[in-house]
């Protein structure tokens, strides 16, 4: 590296290197890419200029990677005299800015003042992003724009205005910079050689006049048109003759049989019987000739009288009939034209007429055409120099921010704006979630991102009033899941201010924060017993139902014969090692309780501290693990899983989560009324079992002390008997009176 001075921030468990300067800038090229913050992102879906993201990616792979990112640096830093400009997120790039001490900047500058010229305002000093946008604007007022397209508006005389204008509306035109349609030198090319192929196709009608037109140009063609008409129907019925003369069994099949006649019998024919159309033109027999009046089907009659009027006559003479021969001789008349037709050239221009053809080529408008195009040409290095001034004012105008949020994430863990990967903010459960992320398709980014060890909520968001959709992901970095759900609706805010409805669709299951792990063995106890109970009551109302049933049941059947009764069930015996094990659980339970008590009672003054310590006991364990998990949890699997190439793990601790989901909270000042006029009455049933829970509690504490006696409550210092009682028959001879009273 060279003996450039970095200086580094430390912000997301990673040292992250500060660009201030030009320096800085200059020399990042020497930055040792391990100490970057990432190494490649998305062009499309972050929430800044897409254009210059476009530009910065020289080779169109839909990613900006760091060479690219180091060559877009470059370019400002020849451009400019003070790289250090785009740092500061400007609005517009002053033209003093741009350097004219090199070539390369005094064109960026030339065109820089030739764009605000042509937006009609040449005395401006400084040109925006929105000057440069729109390339019809720059251009309007450009005569020759360098795109290598002439216009009817470039053409110096109505003759070259008319080729132009006749060659767009026969080939199409190009679009030129400034929005209007011209030609290029390949166009005009094109629109030349289809009007010679034309004039020389056309120039056969007279030279070949003869051979093509044997009724003369108009008869012919409609000769020509009347024999196509029916051409393969014709064709198809003297096939069908020969077939018959082959063999007499298909004269039958032939003719359609009897029961497609019938098919169409029933139903009203149109006037021309288009119904019978796919019948035989005539019917069919060995031998058959072409009937031209009588005989033919009804839905090709008024075509066989044209082929009669237009084509036999003229050529036959006067027919009743047509042989196969004749008809043979009748194609072969008009075959010349026919193929003189297939053989048709330049029909791109055949709509301008033989004349019109035939002028343009004479005229000398191609080669002022090319010579427009020429001129036009020739402003060529000009006009691109435009669209490195296009470059340069994005890159002036949003590199700083890219490489905020690149190199370093300064833009992210600054809070002073949001980051570029920050697609708005969701509101959902009273909190603001300002870690959204657009994502493609959320199964696909969850298989990664649960890694991050954030609490993620995927939502499907929907704009009626444009029809705008998206789906993000957003990570809830405090409060807690209790009611967070599949199905649960919210709002989200995209970075314009625009309003989506929101709906929970996936959740990705990990700790919010360290109240959360507090409350939630609580809270579990809680659940499964409410869980308990409710199977419980529903266990109870089957029984009700069955119970009810039954009883319905017997009174509907009690008209009938009563049944045998039935023996009754043997008494199911108690096991006497049951109970025995159900007494010994109970009173570990009771002793380990009994234990638990003493020792709260037994300190005394010092109880509070105690009881704090049984709260640590049971969360303790809990908000350890969440604290562990919440230590490491990273918002790297959820960039990578959205297409960036994150180079460092970019935590977020608990207080970095507060700020980034805010909860619900009364504004300073405001006025808080606490009676609720719907609120349902206090319930005493609490404080009741609360106080008998507090009395067990405090006898089962004086009791493990030893400061009071309970029949079956073990005392500390007792010792348990070495030998169960025998629960057996009394050995024979014994006493079974009872034992007298120990003395006191």
């Amino acid at each position: 590296m060279n003996g450039h001075t970095w200086r580094f921030f430390r912000a997301g468990g990673v040292d992250q290197v500060r660009l201030e300067t030009a320096d800085d800038l200059r020399n990042l090229g020497a930055l040792d890419l391990k100490l970057w913050v990432a190494l490649g992102c998305p062009v499309r879906g972050l929430e800044i200029d897409e254009r210059m993201m476009a530009l910065v990616d020289t080779d169109g792979d839909q990613r900006v990677r760091a060479p690219e990112l180091l060559a877009a640096v470059a370019v400002v830093c020849r451009l400019l005299r003070d790289p250090a400009e785009i740092l500061h997120s400007p609005r517009a790039l002053p033209l003093a800015s741009i350097r004219d001490d090199c070539p390369e900047g005094r064109a960026a500058l030339a065109s820089a003042r030739g764009i605000l010229a042509g937006l009609g305002r040449p005395a401006a000093t400084e040109i925006t992003v929105a000057d440069v946008s729109d390339e019809s604007a720059i251009f309007a007022n450009i005569r020759f724009n360098g795109d290598g397209i002439v216009t009817e508006a470039l053409a110096q005389s109505p003759e070259v205005a008319s080729i132009i204008r006749d060659a767009v509306t026969c080939l199409g035109g190009d679009r030129d910079r400034a929005g209007a349609e011209g030609v290029t030198v390949a166009r005009i090319e094109a629109f030349y050689a289809a009007c010679q192929a034309f004039a020389d196709w056309n120039d056969r009608a007279t030279t070949e006049a003869a051979a093509l037109f044997p009724l003369g140009a108009d008869a012919t063609r409609a000769a020509h048109a009347a024999l196509e008409a029916v051409r393969a129907k014709v064709d198809d019925f003297f096939s069908r003759v020969r077939l018959a003369a082959f063999d007499a069994r298909s004269i039958g099949p032939m003719n359609r049989p009897e029961s497609e006649y019938i098919a169409i019998a029933g139903h009203d024919l149109s006037a021309g019987c288009t119904e019978l159309e796919p019948f035989p033109l005539a019917l069919v027999a060995p031998g058959r000739t072409l009937p031209l009046a009588e005989g033919v089907n009804p839905a090709w009659a008024a075509r066989i009288e044209a082929l009669h009027d237009q084509v036999v006559r003229p050529i036959l003479g006067q027919r009743a009939e047509c042989t196969a021969a004749e008809w043979t001789q009748l194609k072969g008349s008009l075959a010349p034209f026919r193929a003189w037709l297939a053989a048709e050239a330049g029909k791109e221009v055949a709509s301008l007429g033989a004349a019109r053809v035939a002028e343009i080529i004479a005229g000398d408008g191609k080669a002022q055409v090319l010579a427009l195009v020429a001129r036009d040409e020739e402003r060529r290095p000009e006009a691109e120099s435009i669209g490195d001034v296009e470059r340069l004012v994005r890159y002036h105008a949003n590199l700083g921010q890219l490489l905020r949020n690149f190199v370093n994430f300064s833009a992210f863990y600054g809070r002073s704006d949001k980051a570029v990967f920050q697609a708005g903010t969701v509101f959902l459960d009273q909190r603001s979630c300002e870690l959204a992320i657009q994502v493609q398709d959320a199964g696909r980014h969850a298989a990664m991102a649960g890694l991050s060890g954030s609490y993620l909520v995927y939502l499907d968001c929907a704009r009626k009033l444009d029809g705008r959709k998206m789906t993000v992901c957003a990570a809830i970095t405090d409060g807690d899941s209790d009611n967070l759900m599949v199905g649960r609706n919210g709002l989200f805010y995209d970075r314009k201010g625009r309003d989506y409805d929101a709906t929970i669709t996936r959740i990705v299951d990990n700790p919010i924060s360290l109240r959360q792990a507090f409350w939630s063995p609580y809270k579990k106890f809680l659940r499964a017993l409410e869980d308990y109970i409710s199977k419980r009551a529903a266990a109870a109302e089957a029984a009700s139902h069955t119970s009810l049933n039954a009883a319905a049941e017997k009174v509907s059947t009690s008209d009938r014969p009563a049944p045998a009764p039935a023996a009754p069930a043997a008494p199911a015996k108690i096991d006497v090692g049951t109970v025995a094990a159900i007494g010994v659980a109970v009173g570990g339970i009771t002793a380990a309780l009994g234990a638990i008590m003493q020792a709260v009672f037994g300190l005394g003054m010092w109880m509070p501290l105690g009881l704090v310590g049984l709260l640590l006991a049971i969360s303790g364990p809990s908000v350890f693990i969440a604290a562990l998990k919440l230590r490491h949890r990273n918002i790297g699997p959820i960039l990578d899983a959205d297409g960036w190439a994150l180079n460092t793990q970019a935590r977020v601790n608990i207080p970095f989560g507060r700020s980034l989901t805010q909860l619900a909270a009364l504004p300073p000042g405001a006025a808080r009324g606490l009676r609720d006029p719907f609120a349902p009455p206090p319930a005493r049933w609490p404080y009741v079992v609360g106080a008998i829970a507090t009395i067990l509690l405090v006898i089962i504490g004086l009791a493990g002390s030893g400061k009071i006696q309970i029949p079956g409550f073990p005392i500390p210092g007792d010792a348990p008997s070495a030998t169960a009682p025998d629960l057996g028959a009394a050995p024979a001879g014994a006493s079974t009176a009872p034992a007298a009273p120990a003395a006191p």
